[in-house]
């Protein structure tokens, strides 16, 4: 087909111009001695003119045109559109193809569902928002290309069948055809193949990877999503995170013209948690926690007496709007993070209100006041129970208040690292020792010495970036030595076998000269949700699963017939069978 340019390589200085464009019938106005018509493509919609006598097919919206015309100054400019200052008067217009009635509006702002958007999302993706979406995504990799290719880094590409190895969330198994009951998995992270370059004296290596966890999925979590994969080797902590600074730094002015103000600062876990009850705390409004332990336990109240811990957050001029359901809702939220309740504590003319007041007397009230500096119309909610429900809770609060009263500016952005996590969590389900981020992560050198006696104290070399409360990305310096990687795997409760199963080839690898090495994964995905100004993952992302994890569009995940079940010698069970 032929074209001269696309629509938005035109503007003013090209008036008088004959040219030919290619698009897409995003609107028809037919006002009897004139017809206009919004041709759209990928840069954008210009305006089409087709005057009275001017021979043209029938058109509706969405079908494909080709536009023979001459660019012409509009009378009354168009702020709104980046053509806005001319039209074209068209000639001759051909129908390339015809289109049905979409089922959506194609338009920024359309009323269909998500299920809707996703089932037609061919049509979706016409959207002018949408395309905005994959062109910062677009600028995002291009950034990365260039900035790491300047300090020496080599994209190389890692195994997408690989070995199943325990790192966390659940994998994707594929069964082989040709060894029957034996299964690749899909990678979770390049994690070890990295290590491995390194040890394979690449000394800097990235690439944008394909990724795969069998997770339950929410708005910023998809089954497969990509990540920015990055590793070096001979650069400390504070040098490396100084190299991954920049990068968001170069990404943040390509893609958006945003200036990220360097240094990032950095937060340890334990303040992030304390402070923010979260360990990706979203710092652009205050309303911060406050440990009211020791005060608290002053109280009548027995429930507190034995509490492991008691905290509480303010929230300014609500108190008027803070109703019984108001407060049962909230106490409904405590029950998720099973903990037994609130108390919600209102100030009303200077004096504090709430069915609580009673266990405490008037100093003590003035010492809860003083502490959270409340004022009139204000509440504090307080709850008790273990440290990381009570944290997490009131973290969850925190950011429900933040959107519903409006206390973030928009299109405004706070960048932090949060440094030092521990190196070991327990299971919620089974209280076994888990890595917090995965087994390959380096304890920090001060607190080797809890390995044997208290895993639970050992912090780790491990960070994450965190902007406007997502983890844009994590990493962690990389243990080095093959006697402290064989000591965390004991820890994890890996026997001898399982560790020479799973991972007996990378601990073979370690003992031919390791350097130290550092590294991390941004994702993708999530970068290009935050710079796009969307809270839904699934908007960057051409084809997306919804939260059930299925493709509403080809309808994966799908049954397969008897035959290839039989090729890799696969039987179904009922699910009922066996629970």
């Amino acid at each position: 087909m032929q074209r001269t340019c696309f629509n938005c390589d035109l503007n003013i200085k090209n008036v008088g111009e004959k040219v030919v464009l290619l698009g897409w019938a995003s609107k028809r106005r037919n006002l009897g001695q004139l017809l206009f018509i919004d041709l759209r493509d990928r840069s954008g919609i210009i305006q089409v003119v087709v005057k009275d006598g001017t021979e043209i097919p029938d058109i509706r919206n969405e079908y494909v045109l080709q536009v023979y015309g001459t660019v012409a100054k509009k009378d009354v400019a168009n702020k709104n559109l980046k053509t806005g200052e001319i039209e074209i008067i068209a000639d001759k217009i051909i129908v390339v193809n015809k289109a049905k009635n979409p089922p959506l509006i194609i338009d920024d702002k359309t009323d269909a569902l998500e299920d809707t958007r996703l089932k037609y999302r061919y049509l979706d993706l016409r959207r002018p928002v949408m395309q905005h979406y994959f062109d910062i995504r677009h600028q995002i990799k291009l950034t990365v290309h260039d900035y790491l290719s300047n300090l020496h880094f080599i994209e190389i590409e890692t195994p997408v069948l690989c070995a199943s190895s325990p790192e966390g969330a659940k994998e994707y198994l594929v069964p082989s055809r040709i060894h029957h009951g034996s299964f690749y998995a899909l990678p979770q992270s390049p994690q070890m193949f990295k290590q491995l370059l390194m040890i394979g004296g690449f000394e800097r290596y990235y690439q944008i990877a394909r990724c795969f966890r069998d997770e339950d999925l929410r708005a910023d979590r998809q089954p497969d999503f990509t990540q920015i994969d990055i590793e070096t080797s001979f650069l400390d902590q504070n040098q490396f995170l100084n190299m991954m600074e920049g990068l968001v730094q170069k990404i943040f002015k390509n893609t958006i013209g945003y200036d990220v103000k360097l240094p990032l600062r950095q937060m340890k876990y334990k303040d992030a948690i304390d402070n923010y009850g979260s360990d990706k705390p979203d710092t652009r409004f205050d309303m911060m926690l406050h440990n009211i332990k020791k005060m608290m336990q002053k109280s009548s109240f027995e429930g507190f007496k034995s509490a492991e811990d008691i905290r509480g957050i303010k929230v300014e001029n609500v108190a008027d709007k803070t109703s019984r359901k108001v407060i049962d809702s909230l106490n409904l939220e405590a029950k998720k993070f099973s903990l037994n309740g609130v108390s919600v504590l209102k100030v009303d003319q200077n004096e504090l209100q709430g069915s609580f007041v009673k266990f405490m007397d008037q100093d003590l009230i003035n010492e809860l006041v003083d502490e959270f500096k409340a004022k009139d119309n204000d509440i504090i909610i307080i709850t008790s129970g273990a440290y990381n429900r009570v944290t997490s809770f009131l973290g969850a609060i925190r950011n429900q208040y933040a959107k519903q009263l409006n206390l973030i500016k928009p299109n405004t952005y706070d960048l932090l690292w949060v440094v030092d996590f521990p190196m070991f969590e327990k299971n919620v389900e089974d209280q076994k020792i888990v890595a917090t981020h995965h087994p390959f992560t380096r304890p920090k050198d001060e607190s080797i010495q809890y390995l044997d006696t208290n895993p639970l104290n050992v912090l780790s070399y491990a960070y994450d970036i965190v902007i406007n409360g997502y983890e844009a990305g994590g990493g962690t310096l990389r243990i080095y030595d093959q006697d402290m990687q064989q000591k965390i795997f004991e820890i994890l409760g890996l026997s001898d076998d399982e560790i020479k199963e799973k991972f007996g080839y990378f601990i073979e690898a370690l003992k031919y000269g390791t350097p130290p090495h550092a590294g991390m994964a941004f994702g993708l995905d999530r970068l290009a949700m935050i710079l796009g100004g969307t809270d839904n993952i699934r908007d960057v992302i051409a084809f997306p699963k919804n939260l059930a994890g299925v493709c509403p569009m080809s309808g994966a995940p799908t049954k397969v017939s008897q035959s290839q079940l039989d090729e890799l010698g696969l039987i179904i069970k009922d699910y009922k069978e066996t629970k």
